[in-house]
């Protein structure tokens, strides 16, 4: 199992390059940052665009590789995220793996003055965005009209370094976005409930690996196995606490492997959010006691 940690893109310069670094040093897998232009809690406060961001710490690191945690319609479209997607994974070395999902409501969302689309409508954008963002990636030429979006003689070039294409996660919980990851996906991401009604840890076990079970039916009904999709479980919205303890960490750890998840991605610990307030000095203590058996 590999783990990733999330950091936000909030804090000074500085600061966030000797913590990426810091985080390659101690042996983490991954490294991801949300994509909103703020988020949440946040909005106010600094908040750094998601690609710049990630393209100085690509220059500042040499191993890790780096995510978007997620990309949406709401903020981004198909053909510059995937110019900017291979700038970013040429400048990596081929560390990217670009995290997108559905998009959901509030100030993000309603930015550019549209509407708000229906759980529906949001899944069917979804699924046309990544569709597109596949033939960017692995054609010459693309031309399209959808429901959603029209692309006239898009070129995206040079090709990115990682073969067969820069990997796709997506974010999922319902039926029909499982069933876009499932045709789509190069890795599959999960925080638990999508409506937050059940944020404890039990309940929130039982939900991910129904959807863990709904993902493998979606990928038997168009003949594609399973297998070829990465499983990430991101830490961090439901009233669990796993990094309370190198021993919670482990634990928690052995139960999600056992649901089938190839990777999990914690919150980096912040003094000043009640969500992630536990000791940084727990981020060294799972990579230097918990890392190597997860490895083994």
């Amino acid at each position: 199992m590999r783990v990733g940690v999330v950091m936000l893109p909030t804090d000074p310069w500085p600061e966030t390059v000797t913590r990426a670094r810091h985080l390659e040093a101690l042996g983490y897998d991954h490294l991801w940052t949300y994509d909103h232009l703020s988020w949440r809690r946040y909005r106010g406060r600094s908040w750094f665009g998601a690609i710049p961001w990630l393209t100085g710490l690509a220059g500042a690191t040499s191993r890790i590789r780096l995510g978007t945690m997620v990309a949406s319609p709401n903020l981004r479209h198909p053909v510059t995220l995937a110019q900017d997607a291979v700038t970013l994974d040429h400048v990596s070395n081929g560390r990217l793996t670009l995290g997108v999902g559905a998009g959901g409501v509030g100030f993000d969302s309603a930015v550019f003055g549209a509407d708000a689309l229906s759980p529906r409508a949001l899944v069917d954008r979804l699924d046309e965005f990544v569709a597109l963002l596949r033939d960017l990636f692995d054609d010459d030429t693309v031309s399209y009209r959808g429901t959603y979006y029209t692309v006239k003689d898009a070129c995206v070039q040079p090709n990115a370094i990682q073969r067969p294409r820069i990997p796709i996660a997506i974010a999922a919980g319902g039926s029909r976005a499982l069933a876009v990851a499932a045709r789509h996906a190069d890795a599959w991401i999960t925080f638990g409930d999508t409506t937050n009604v059940d944020r404890s840890a039990r309940g929130t076990e039982l939900i991910v690996r129904a959807q863990s079970q709904e993902l493998d039916v979606a990928c038997a009904t168009i003949g594609r196995d399973p297998g070829q999709i990465q499983r990430i479980y991101m830490i961090g919205n439901t009233e669990e606490r796993p990094l309370a303890s190198v021993g919670a960490f482990e634990e928690f750890a052995a139960r999600y492997a056992d649901i089938g998840f190839t990777d999990l991605v914690f919150h980096h610990p912040r003094p000043d959010d009640p969500a992630w307030d536990e000791p940084a000095s727990i981020v060294g203590e799972i990579a230097r006691e918990v890392l190597p058996r997860l490895r083994n």
